[in-house]
């Protein structure tokens, strides 16, 4: 009997949900593929040097519905108090009608980044949204579509300034001495690495020194919103940029920076309907000037158009991204804040310029009501003037704690002898109201209403904003719910996402992202804690952090772990960080040469330039393994001075490298640590591992390998494992100390534990799946690719293949002999699969010419199949065009994708295919149909005319 109930409660297994293949289908894709189980596959595949010898030390898997109850007992333990600390996190009201139809909505959450923008525009549009507004509030020429949080947009914004200031002698950058604490941890931490020098000092005397760039903050940490009109044009005159931290809400009130003469603005957008989530994510703006538009970090959306003439979005200034330029790129942002800055661009377009006037109005006049109470009561302010915040000079500093700990409020405490207090859009007149008793204690005598009748305007006349703002009809058109939710589903509406079909890119792992996994992101308990909170009001995110971590170091065969990184880029350059310190504490700081295989992620130059590395090449052979020959040569070449290697494993060719623990050996004997790519980790999880392998560091994108969406291109979550030797040079936190023997190491994010918000979709993912599950999705990730690479090698030459012809969990389709002799290009299948309802593989990545493709564990073999069918169906079409039944230039291929528009047009009869041919190639497509809502987007002319603002709507009407 217990064994027939065992059996009936294994039936509930999250593991059966998450992997799609049956038994019955992995038995015939097996069969397919000549392997006899899934065990003899990976016996195949992976070098018996590197196999686990043990199972994973991972409890058995979980019920969604027990999972999400362990989860909900942590929770519990974090306490939500109502929040005045302030420091760029603040209380919000996540708009309803954004909340459930973007954040809790896989159409929008469950997308990739836009490469592929025909497929895309709807995602684009609200990304162009979020620039139109950061242009107008910041009076700046141009935007990018988010960074990863404020300190880091600060680092970027330090970088762009080295690299554009007319005073090229200076390496000297200044920082006033009232910018935030942990913008300040993270521009000394990049300073660091490029070799530069931060002097912190009053703002007022910035321009006393030769220096390349300045750093303000507006209104600053103590609350004051100075006018730095003179200043500025004092920093100018030594011929370096004026860089400004500033606050969406407060732009709403004060005067654009750029009309006193900022060269850089940025911040972060969270209080504009983003939760604070324990530090993130988050998205930051940023924005600057039109003649450092090639200087830009990050990624910028532009105007172009199809091949209809039709206004058409798209990434601008594509050749910037660091996949392509790796050393030379100008940033290694790889992952933005998107689906948090399309947050953040709705609650613009749902409130309006006037709507977001009344929240900054309402905020600052609460403010100037609680600061006049107290100054009628003795206590004085240390800033002078406001908009939202108050530094406040206390006798009585205990006391007061003691009344605000009893009433549930937390006040800013960091600050010696002062108390600092933030208001926001959250604030109500009965909140001050319990201020002023916390702060000055019962019978204090004051009431709002009275208050209020004497407040006087606060802010110089000329510090208060006199231009208008979003003034686009997005912003203004869609301010009731029914409008705003259709103009929701719209947008989702010409976006192919998740939730319409498999996402079949090489080296990015588009998994389920489960409902069970995502719904505690919205909980209360992980949303609404500001990271900076006293630590024993999140003992919850405490407990969370750590046993997540004690599940990846298992996992990864590590010895310690650092959460903070929050995307896979930022935590190679905290890998690479940690790197350089212990080599300096051994007296071999002068190491700086990372070698780094063809085949390893595209990521990793760019990461090793951020960290001031000399990046040296190292060739791949025919087969696509590491060329040892040539890396034999230059580690002993560069044996001095050699610092690290970055391998991807498996590579990013899509295969095993058998010589890898040769590889390790080699970079330990001449002195180098093993810097190992977790962008493959799913084909590596219970089966081997990187601290078996012998790697000392590696960074895990939680948001592939472990189920945190995409969500358009961000969130992100890069933690890094390391070797014992390496966990006293992990990063640190200037405000928080979590205890870590690592905390007096500079910072590379804003929040100590980088996007915590996000942590509890890879704890479900882990204890649903368990040490079974996580195994059995290595594995069948594994039979899911060589099914596709079996099926497709029928049709198109497979570039690379492992150990007895078998690929890890991805592979790459050659398309240069086809292009060669036929025409068709990889850009033109990309672009067809459009219009069998898929999103193109990774195009020309790592090798030009070619398609990389993983299928991931999550896709059932129907799913597989009917990519397959795609597939074979768009050979026979080239074939065709190879044949010359069609033009070179007038084909199904070289015209994809194709829209409605091209369907009802009577021109099209011209064409010498048919509308079945062109829109539903396969029966399947009736039943299930995805239409492009433009046609093929002119990268050329969108290069040649760059504009990255909204279009005005009668463009779109032309």
């Amino acid at each position: 009997m217990m064994n027939t109930l065992h059996a009936l409660l294994n039936q509930d297994e999250f593991l059966s949900r998450h992997i799609g293949p049956d038994e019955a289908e992995r038995k015939a894709m097996l069969h397919a593929i000549g392997a006899d189980s899934l065990e003899d596959l990976i016996n195949q595949i992976v070098p018996e040097a590197i196999r686990s010898a043990e199972p994973l030390g991972l409890a058995a898997p979980m019920s969604e519905v027990d999972a999400l109850a362990k989860l909900r007992a942590l929770a519990d333990q974090n306490e939500v108090r109502k929040s005045y600390i302030g420091m760029g996190y603040y209380p919000t009201h996540v708009p309803h009608v954004i909340l459930r139809n973007v954040l809790e909505n896989p159409g929008w959450y469950t997308a990739y980044t836009p490469y592929q923008p025909e497929i895309a525009q709807g995602r684009l549009e609200a990304i162009l949204n979020f620039q139109q507004m950061t242009m107008d509030l910041t009076g700046l020429d141009l935007a990018s579509a988010s960074l990863l949080d404020e300190a880091t947009a600060a680092a970027e914004a330090m970088a762009l300034a080295k690299r554009m200031s007319k005073n090229k002698k200076s390496e000297l950058f200044y920082v006033a001495d009232d910018v935030f604490p942990q913008t300040l941890d993270v521009v000394k931490t990049r300073a660091e690495q490029l070799g530069l020098e931060v002097l912190v000092g009053p703002a007022k005397e910035a321009a006393d020194h030769d220096i390349f760039g300045a750093l303000l903050q507006y209104p600053n940490q103590l609350g004051s919103v100075e006018d730095y009109q003179t200043l500025a044009e004092a920093i100018h005159a030594k011929k370096a940029l004026v860089c400004v931290a500033s606050d969406l809400l407060a732009l709403v009130k004060l005067q654009a920076p750029a009309q006193w003469g900022a060269d850089v603005v940025f911040g972060s957008a969270q209080r504009f309907g983003v939760p604070m989530g324990y530090g993130g994510p988050h998205a930051a703006f940023f924005a600057t000037r039109d003649a450092f538009k090639r200087s830009m970090p990050g990624r910028i959306i532009g105007v172009s158009k199809d091949t209809r003439g039709k206004p058409a979005l798209r990434m601008a200034m594509q050749t910037r991204e660091q996949h392509i330029r790796r050393e030379k790129a100008n940033s290694n942002i790889c992952t933005a804040q998107v689906l948090l800055a399309n947050m953040a661009s709705f609650f613009a377009v749902y409130h309006g310029p006037e709507g977001l006037k009344r929240i900054a109005e309402r905020t600052h006049r609460l403010t100037s009501i609680l600061a006049a109470g107290l100054m009628q009561r003795g206590v004085a302010t240390v800033n002078s003037s406001w908009f939202d915040t108050l530094t406040l000079q206390v006798s009585d500093r205990d006391a007061i704690l003691a009344r605000a700990d009893a009433a549930g409020i937390n006040l800013r405490t960091d600050l010696a002898e002062t108390l600092g207090v933030s208001l926001d859009e959250t604030t109500r007149p009965e909140d001050v109201a319990l201020l002023w008793n916390v702060l000055l204690g019962e019978g204090h005598g004051l009431t709002v209403d009275a208050v209020d009748e004497m407040v006087d305007t606060i802010l110089d006349p000329k510090l208060v904003r006199s231009t208008p703002i979003l003034t686009h009809e997005v912003f203004n058109r869609h301010h009731s719910e029914t409008e705003m939710m259709r103009y929701l589903r719209k947008l989702q509406g010409k976006d192919l996402a998740l939730d319409h079909s498999m996402i079949s890119l090489g080296s990015c792992t588009m998994k389920l992202n489960a409902a069970a996994e995502m719904i505690p992101v919205s909980w209360p308990e992980f949303a609404n804690l500001h990271p900076f909170c006293p630590q024993e009001q999140a003992k919850g995110y405490r407990a969370l952090v750590k046993t997540l971590s004690d599940y990846l170091l298992e996992i990864t065969g590590y010895d310690a772990l650092c959460m903070q990184p929050n995307s896979g880029a930022q935590g190679e350059y905290a890998g690479l960080v940690a790197i350089k310190k212990y080599q300096e504490s051994i007296g071999q700081g002068h190491r700086d040469i990372c070698l780094i295989p063809s085949s390893a992620h595209g990521t990793n130059p760019a990461s090793a330039m951020l960290a001031s590395l000399k990046v040296v090449v190292v060739a791949s052979n025919r087969d696509g393994t590491v060329d040892m020959d040539d890396l034999r040569a230059k580690a002993e070449e560069h044996s001095e001075r050699l610092s690290c290697i970055m391998v991807t494993y498996p590579s990013t060719h899509g295969v095993y490298e058998e010589q890898i623990g040769t590889i390790c050996d080699l970079i330990h004997e001449h002195g180098g640590q093993v810097y190992m790519d977790g962008a493959n980790m799913n084909a590596q999880v219970g089966i081997t591992s990187p601290g078996l392998i012998g790697s000392d560091v590696s960074h895990l994108n939680l948001h592939k390998t472990f189920a945190i969406p995409h969500g358009g291109g961000g969130p992100g979550m890069g933690p890094i494992g390391v070797k014992a030797h390496l966990a006293p040079f992990m990063a640190g936190h200037a405000v928080v100390k979590t205890g870590d023997e690592h905390q007096n190491n500079g910072a590379v994010s804003a929040a100590q534990y980088g996007s915590a918000s996000i942590l509890p979709i890879s704890w479900m993912y882990i204890v649903m799946l368990g040490a079974r599950g996580l195994t059995e999705s290595t594995q069948v990730a594994m039979l899911n690719a060589n099914y596709l690479a079996t099926e497709l090698g029928k049709h198109y030459p497979i570039l690379y293949t492992g150990r007895n012809d078998r690929i890890a969990h991805e592979c790459i389709i050659d398309l240069r002999p086809i292009k060669e002799e036929t025409g068709v290009t990889e850009m033109d299948v990309a672009k067809r699969l459009m219009d069998y309802g898929f999103h193109a593989p990774t195009m020309s990545f790592p090798v030009a010419g070619t398609l990389m493709i993983e299928p991931t564990e999550s896709e059932a073999k129907g799913e597989l199949d009917r990519f397959i069918h795609a597939m074979i169906n768009i050979r026979e079409e080239i074939a065709m065009v190879g044949r010359g039944e069609w033009p070179a230039d007038n084909n199904p291929l070289c015209n994809a994708p194709h829209t409605l528009d091209d369907i009802v047009d009577p021109a099209f009869d011209s064409r010498p295919y048919g509308r079945e041919q062109a829109a539903f190639p396969v029966a399947e497509l009736r039943d299930n149909k995805f239409w492009p809502t433009v046609n093929r987007i002119d990268d050329v002319y969108g290069d040649r005319n760059l504009f990255c603002a909204c279009v005005p709507m009668d463009a779109y009407q032309d």
